[in-house]
C-alpha cells in the first residue's frame, strides 16, 4: 500500500502532499486510491512545484474517472485554459464570476451531474490577486445544530447562470441575458446527502431563491449559511506559485478565486473529472 506524506494546512480544509513526483503520480498504480483518501480526508491538496505538463495531468485525472473534454482554448484535450485574456479564451468574461463562492456543475447544459473532481495547475501568477479560497461544505453541515438540520431537510434552492453571472454584470445587454437564458435553470436541495452518508451544504453565486420562501427571507438564509461555511478561520487560502497543482473534492468544497486585473498574466490549466452522483 502507497503511503502519502500528507501535511495539514487549513483547520477544516487542506492539505500538502509532499515529495511526489510526476512520474510517480501517474507511474505508481497504487498512488491514485491514495490520493482519493486524502482528498476524501482532506477536501483540497496541494502539490508545491510539481510543474505538470498539460499530458501527465490529464492522465493522472483520468485515473480518479472520465475527465471533460469539452473544447477549453487548449490543444490538449482535457484542459481548460483559465485566463481573463480573451486572446487565450475567448470566453474570459465568464471567468469573472469565479470571483464569487460557487460549486461547478450547478447549472449543466444537460443533464450532467456536477463535477467529481477539478485540478489547476499554475502556468503564470498574478502580481496581484488570483489566489484561490475553499472552504468545507461538508463541515459546514456538521457543525449545524439539530434545529437548523431539521429547518434545512427538504428546502430546494433555484440555481441559474444569471444568479451568478448578475453578481459581476449588473446590468446585462439583451444579447447577455438571451445567452444565460440558454443555460438550463435547476432546482436542487440545500442539502447534499452523499452515497458516502456525508451531508454538505450546496452554496454559492448561482443560488438565487428557496423555493418556497418569500425572496428577501431565502436570501438571507442563503447569505448567512454561506457566510458561516466562508469564514475567515474555515478557509485554506492558496497563494499560487508557477509550477503549483491543487484538486479539490468539488461535491463538498466550495471555492472562489481572489480578484485580478484583467491584464494580468494569470494562467491556469484546469482538468475536470466528471461527476456521476445527482445532488439529493
Amino acid at each position: 500500500m502507497t503511503t502519502l506524506t500528507v501535511a495539514k494546512l487549513g483547520k477544516d480544509v487542506g492539505a500538502e502532499i509532499v515529495g511526489l513526483t510526476p512520474d510517480r503520480l501517474v507511474g505508481d498504480p497504487a498512488v491514485p486510491r491514495a490520493i482519493e483518501q486524502a482528498l476524501e480526508d482532506n477536501g483540497v491538496l496541494v502539490f508545491r512545484g510539481l510543474h505538470l505538463d498539460p499530458e501527465t495531468q490529464v492522465a493522472f485525472c483520468r485515473t480518479l474517472g472520465p475527465v471533460d473534454t469539452s473544447p477549453g482554448h487548449h490543444p490538449v484535450a482535457g484542459i481548460y485554459r483559465v485566463s481573463l485574456d480573451t486572446s487565450k479564451n475567448s470566453s474570459a468574461n465568464y471567468l469573472r464570476a469565479t470571483f464569487d463562492w460557487h460549486i461547478d456543475g450547478c447549472t449543466p447544459e444537460d443533464d450532467a451531474f456536477p463535477q467529481r473532481a477539478t485540478m489547476l495547475s499554475a502556468l503564470a501568477v498574478a502580481d496581484s490577486g488570483g489566489e484561490t479560497e475553499f472552504a468545507s461544505t461538508y463541515q459546514a453541515y456538521d457543525d449545524l445544530g439539530e434545529d437548523e438540520r431539521r429547518q434545512l431537510a427538504g428546502l430546494r434552492v433555484v440555481h441559474s447562470l444569471e444568479a451568478s453571472q448578475r453578481r459581476v454584470t449588473a446590468d446585462p445587454t439583451p444579447e447577455q441575458l438571451a445567452a444565460w437564458h440558454r443555460r438550463p435553470v435547476r432546482e436542487h436541495p440545500i442539502v447534499w446527502t452523499h452515497r458516502s452518508g456525508r451531508r454538505s451544504l450546496v452554496l454559492g453565486a448561482s443560488a438565487g431563491e428557496v423555493v418556497g420562501m418569500a425572496p428577501e427571507a431565502g436570501r438571507r438564509l442563503l447569505e448567512d449559511l454561506l457566510d458561516r461555511s466562508t469564514a475567515p478561520e474555515r478557509v485554506y487560502r492558496h497563494e499560487w506559485s508557477v509550477g503549483d497543482t491543487v484538486i479539490w473534492d468539488n461535491r463538498g468544497v466550495i471555492h472562489r478565486a481572489a480578484p485580478y486585473p484583467p491584464d494580468s498574466p494569470r494562467e491556469m490549466l484546469r482538468t475536470t473529472v466528471l461527476g456521476d452522483e445527482p445532488i439529493q
